[in-house]
């Protein structure tokens, strides 16, 4: 089998997999044509390489779980598929029970097209029941955003990065993978504004005017960096060491998000948050201030207002002023 397949490390970083590496034994057994459908499965139906190494992985896992059993390829039926489903449930949240279900069901949908198997044994199996009102992401009221934004020492460049990497998730709702791939002329001028480009799942770009402050932060941090002239280049950077001074390198998500951790301890707050709080805390704030749940979409870029409704957690102020009127 020739070719190879991408996908994202631990690292955050896309590497390329030996296509025999990541074949179950129940594949491999089936022989040629089953090897060369999974593996074209995953190469070409699933574009995004975050997504492939996620339902990668879940394909995996079943497989696994199948080994010791003994079933060949065309013996599993859908009695296998509904235990291992209901292992799952015992560990694991119903989204990743779901998605585990989902990426075993389009596989085997992918097999039966191309006649390798008779049947899907995943079609018939139902997850587990899962309705979201509310998003879990934690959420930072205005005066904590200002706050970690404020605590952040901007005498260097690394600092002047890192209040832009926020800034930019707060003022534009970004999402952190569409954050990272940005570079420098992906912030540009379009009549008396500047705006942002963001590259999003699936090829995407949306593009989203920039708030005034947001210019602020990237303006100093590029004029900083000396980076307005490397348009082809990555936005934000990676850091040489403690030495304060940035690489040619593109940042990782991991490498935001332990940024964030860090910015967060140094701010002396206490929530929980991760890079996604800063999606959900530009959005509450924005429909706090007037904005409509129809704009947060857009601005979202998300396909439903559903979604975005998610992200809504003015309820929980709400609750708490509530709470406190009990006076035992």
């Amino acid at each position: 089998m020739s070719g190879e397949l991408v996908v994202v490390n631990k690292h955050d970083e896309a590497v390329a997999l030996d296509p025999r590496s990541v074949l179950p034994p129940a594949i491999r057994q089936a022989g040629p044509k089953a090897e060369e459908k999974f593996f074209e499965f995953f190469a070409a139906r699933i574009r995004n390489v975050n997504t492939r190494m996620a339902y990668l992985r879940a394909v995996k896992k079943f497989f696994a779980w199948l080994e010791p059993r003994g079933l060949s390829l065309p013996q599993i039926r859908p009695l296998h598929v509904a235990a291992y489903v209901e292992q799952l449930t015992k560990g694991r949240s119903a989204p990743t029970v779901k998605q585990n279900l989902a990426a075993v069901r389009m596989l085997f949908d992918y097999l039966v097209l191309n006649q390798v198997v008779e049947m899907n044994p995943a079609s018939a199996v139902r997850g587990p029941n899962y309705s979201a009102k509310k998003g879990k992401t934690p959420v930072l009221d205005a005066d904590e955003a200002r706050q970690l934004l404020d605590r952040i020492d901007t005498t260097s460049v690394v600092g002047l990065r890192d209040r832009a990497v926020i800034g930019l998730m707060v003022y534009t709702f970004a999402r952190v993978g569409a954050l990272v791939a940005m570079n420098v002329e992906d912030y540009y001028p379009q009549g008396k504004r500047w705006w942002v480009r963001l590259h999003e799942k699936g090829g995407k770009l949306h593009e989203v005017p920039a708030h005034h402050k947001l210019e602020e932060f990237l303006d100093a941090y590029l004029e900083a960096a000396k980076l307005w002239d490397q348009k082809k280049a990555p936005l934000f950077r990676t850091t040489r060491g403690k030495t304060k001074t940035l690489t040619a390198q593109r940042m990782t998500r991991r490498w935001v998000y332990e940024m964030v951790k860090r910015r967060q301890r140094d701010a002396g707050i206490e929530t929980a948050i991760g890079c996604h709080t800063f999606r959900a805390t530009g959005i509450t704030n924005y429909l706090t201030n007037g904005g409509t749940l129809e704009k947060a979409q857009q601005l979202a870029n998300h396909e439903s207002a559903r979604t975005t409704k998610l992200y809504d957690r003015r309820d929980d102020k709400l609750s708490l002023d509530e709470v406190e009127r009990i006076t035992i």
